[in-house]
């Protein structure tokens, strides 16, 4: 894909995060969503432990999500209006494609947890470009759901915990540019 350092740079300069709520078809049928998992796991992975799960909510099962999210959520609001509880699920149903990742930890005596969050981020971020390498655009949210002990008792195993809800889909809207850091403000040379 990549003949040059300038494909590169111009492929990487491009990549952006697009609204969940703005992501539309066409999505990633099957296939190419597996293959954008694949290449999401080819992350640095200190100890080869794998510390992160991809969780697919196809289309099909977008409606068993959206009434977990209403459960979840009325259990911890159980006053809630109408138009808080359809805002609280409305996740469920953004963008064609979505994966929930998981962080699952394992246990090492040289691999620190710290470690092992990055590299969940890592592959967070990976997923985000091979989205965006098969054409498509993505979104990574955390939101109320990632923290929600029934929603994490309904997606996670063990000592897993959402890392986070990935979207993916095709923008409705061009992308808008974001204000980048000033490279003087976080970068430093040591010494000084």
């Amino acid at each position: 894909m990549f003949n040059d350092l300038s494909s590169l740079t111009r492929y990487l300069s491009t990549r952006r995060s697009g609204k969940a709520r703005d992501l539309a078809a066409p999505g990633p049928d099957t296939e190419q969503l597996m293959n954008i998992i694949a290449l999401a796991s080819r992350t640095p992975d200190h100890g080869k432990l794998c510390p992160w799960r991809f969780v697919t909510i196809d289309g099909k099962s977008r409606t068993a999500f959206a009434d977990l999210l209403r459960k979840a959520f009325m259990a911890g609001n159980p006053g809630a209006r109408t138009i808080q509880v359809e805002t609280a699920i409305a996740t469920a149903f953004m963008a064609p494609a979505l994966v929930v990742l998981l962080y699952a930890p394992q246990p090492s005596a040289k691999i620190p947890d710290w470690e092992q969050q990055l590299s969940a981020g890592a592959a967070a971020m990976n997923l985000l470009h091979a989205a965006h390498a098969h054409g498509f655009t993505g979104n990574w949210i955390t939101g109320w759901a990632a923290y929600n002990p029934i929603v994490m008792a309904a997606l996670c195993e063990g000592e897993e915990r959402i890392a986070g809800f990935i979207h993916i889909g095709t923008p409705v809207n061009p992308l808008e540019e974001r204000p980048r850091p000033d490279l003087n403000t976080i970068v430093r040379h040591w010494p000084q």
